[in-house]
């Protein structure tokens, strides 16, 4: 086998966290709303009810997943400012346009009562959430 030591491994390191932190919250805001959104026309069938109490406990972990993704939004920003000119920073105005546009619609959709503004609010904050995780991903590339 080589001569390497069996308990070597890559050291953990601040970007390694912050980049951690991010694509967990992201998991949870982003992957949350997917499943949800899938998980709605079943849990209709349970009870009309359901979907809203799972949607208000789901916003009991997706808020505080929003606000670990802005944090760490700007500690990555802090950390890579030396490429935020260019194509960089107009993809990251993109990616910061986006996730506004989730964050406020997601408000939105929360307080919305009627069926039109579940569904438009939503699919608007689904699509803007997908969004900004595909800009993330070109911003990391």
């Amino acid at each position: 086998r080589g001569t390497r030591d069996e308990a070597d491994v890559l050291a953990v390191s601040w970007d390694t966290v912050r980049l951690f932190l991010h694509v967990l919250a992201a998991t949870i805001w982003v992957g949350g709303q997917l499943t949800l959104a899938a998980l709605v026309p079943a849990l209709r069938g349970v009870g009309a009810q359901v979907p809203g109490t799972a949607a208000r406990r789901f916003n009991q972990v997706a808020w505080p997943a929003f606000a670990v993704l802005v944090a760490t939004g700007v500690w990555n920003v802090i950390a890579e400012r030396d490429k935020v000119s260019g194509a960089y920073e107009n993809t990251l105005m993109l990616k910061i346009a986006l996730v506004i546009v989730s964050g406020i619609t997601a408000f939105l959709h929360a307080r919305a009562r009627g069926s039109v503004g579940l569904a438009v609010y939503g699919a608007l904050t689904g699509l803007s959430a997908l969004g900004a995780l595909f800009v993330g991903i070109l911003l990391a590339g």
